[in-house]
């Protein structure tokens, strides 16, 4: 690989080099996200480079993608509430401040977040919590991603 995944997040997936990807959904990919911190965070990418917004896509395509969001929350809902009995429920989010491609976030919360900031968006947390290393992607978060793997296969196959 000539260059880090990372700067081409689409075009890495595409091409079977993006780690993080968990499945290949209707319309886009389900990865894991690179922090962990709210163990289970997960983003759906489209699968298109050069797609900056929901409204880029036909109208089938759009609903696709929404509907790829929805199982995906479902997905990591399903898997954290087997693995924390804290699991509170998902936040699902389509912002487009920073990356410039389309892409969903989904936010497991927890029971034992603290009190400043369960009930308020996620992106309130510190920017050390962004940047620590004990909530990098590792090979810890194996089990998380086979479980919400499994889900999106459960949930795939009852559509």
């Amino acid at each position: 690989m000539s260059h880090d995944w990372r700067t081409d997040r689409i075009g890495a997936a595409l091409r079977g080099e993006n780690p993080t990807v968990l499945r290949r959904l209707r319309a886009g990919f389900a990865v894991i996200g690179d922090v962990q911190f709210l163990p289970g965070y997960s983003v759906l990418l489209v699968d298109e480079p050069g797609v900056h917004r929901l409204s880029d896509l036909p109208r089938a395509k759009r609903l696709a993608f929404l509907s790829d969001m929805d199982r995906l929350g479902e997905a990591v809902e399903r898997a954290c509430r087997q693995l924390d009995p804290s699991f509170l429920r998902v936040n699902l989010e389509i912002l487009g401040n920073k990356d410039p491609f389309l892409h969903a976030h989904v936010w497991p919360r927890f029971g034992w977040e603290s009190p400043e900031v369960v009930g308020k968006p996620v992106w309130l947390y510190p920017p050390e919590r962004w940047r620590d290393e004990r909530f990098r992607l590792g090979r810890r978060h194996d089990a998380l991603r086979e479980a919400i793997g499994t889900e999106l296969d459960r949930l795939g196959s009852s559509a």
